[in-house]
């Protein structure tokens, strides 16, 4: 709800999608900065502890960005600073929070399905929190959004107060966080599989995922609607992010993930494309459920992939990078759409972006398909070699 509220408050306040741009940007550039810091941080520390921590810190955070609107303190100036504020906590929480799931499941052979529940429960909220925030902003204004926000953070203490949880033992490191930060990359580097998909993501997020940045302008300027229309563009692709999160959820095994990966990118880059030129109002919100699917099913297998595939003591540092690449590109993409979108118009700036997934998916996989069959030819000479 406070996300919706703080979109269409700026657009409104200003008519200045760069400035939109600005907000989405200051909200996920420490994601970029501190993501790999925080990993490190939270590969020494008890991540249950650091969790309560950005929980309490979020809710004051909340509860200042609450009582300025209550007060009528439209001060763009303020709004980006707490926005900011979010950012820096974010870029701890959602690393901590990833790498925390793994200890909350006893079986690791379920960790796939509960990556894609947790992704569900998420975009259930980006469903019903948008479409509530529309009939709220209408009615009670959008210091309503803020203190529901606010007000929110009780009982998401409570619960994690409630929590019983056998966390591993933090062993401290001798290491400085710099050493430890280098062992991250050379890390994530140095594997080919883990590497080329953050670098996928990291397109993705740079200059695919930004789109959503322009839906304000969609919904105000282009369909002639309130923020109610910007509403149901928030919850179409939510309802998207659902559906193919409880695909993923009844996945039996995650044998397949790259291959969703490639597919989920064709389907978010040509759904972008679509609705760049979409010319009725319930056709653009069609097409934005299917941006949801793509979106919701490429992150989401390719974080089921780190998970999965990354050693216990590098876990936190490799989620880092994928939260670097997904949460941290976002920014400068948002800034990008917003410049793009004053210089071309918005629907040129949609549709470049759409082009660019596309592209980006078609050069995946072929790279794939590349080292694979190098693979597999090394693979074939090795064997040789021992027999001979």
């Amino acid at each position: 709800m406070q996300k919706t509220a703080v979109s269409w408050l700026v657009y409104t306040l200003t008519g200045s999608a760069l400035l939109l741009g600005i907000v989405s940007f200051v909200s996920l550039i420490p994601s970029l900065i501190l993501a790999p810091y925080a990993g490190s941080i939270v590969d020494r520390h008890n991540r249950y502890r650091i969790l309560v921590i950005t929980q309490v810190v979020s809710m004051l955070q909340a509860g200042a960005l609450a009582f300025m609107i209550l007060f009528k303190c439209y001060n763009i100036s303020a709004i980006i600073g707490l926005s900011l504020i979010q950012g820096i906590i974010n870029a701890f929480d959602i690393t901590c929070r990833q790498s925390l799931m793994v200890d909350m499941v006893d079986d690791k052979a379920d960790l796939p399905n509960a990556i894609a529940l947790n992704s569900t429960m998420t975009n259930l909220a980006r469903i019903m929190g948008p479409a509530i925030a529309g009939i709220v902003l209408g009615i009670f204004g959008e210091d309503a959004c803020f203190f529901g926000n606010f007000l929110s953070y009780i009982p998401v203490l409570t619960c994690l107060f409630m929590m019983k949880l056998n966390t591993p033992v933090s062993i401290k490191s001798e290491k400085s966080i710099w050493a430890e930060l280098q062992d991250g990359f050379k890390y994530v580097s140095g594997d080919r599989d883990l590497s080329s998909l953050i670098f996928m993501l990291t397109i993705t997020s740079l200059f695919v995922i930004p789109f959503n940045t322009l839906m304000p302008i969609f919904a105000k300027d282009i369909f002639n609607g309130d923020a109610k229309t910007f509403s149901w563009f928030e919850s179409a692709a939510g309802l998207g992010s659902v559906i193919s999160a409880v695909y993923l959820a009844n996945l039996k095994n995650n044998k397949h993930l790259v291959n969703i990966i490639a597919v989920a990118g064709l389907v978010l880059g040509l759904s972008v494309l679509l609705i760049a030129y979409a010319v009725k109002l319930p056709i653009a919100l069609i097409i934005m459920v299917f941006t949801g699917i793509g979106m919701m099913a490429q992150t989401s297998a390719i974080n089921t992939y780190i998970q999965t595939h990354t050693i216990p003591a590098m876990r936190a540092r490799a989620i880092s990078y994928y939260v670097m690449a997904y949460q941290g590109m976002i920014p400068i993409g948002s800034l990008m759409a917003g410049w793009l979108a004053n210089e071309v118009g918005p629907r040129n700036a949609v549709c470049t972006e759409g082009v660019i997934g596309v592209l980006a998916t078609a050069a995946f996989v072929v790279y794939k398909k590349r080292t694979d069959k190098d693979f597999h030819t090394f693979s074939i000479k090795s064997m040789l070699a021992k027999q001979v």
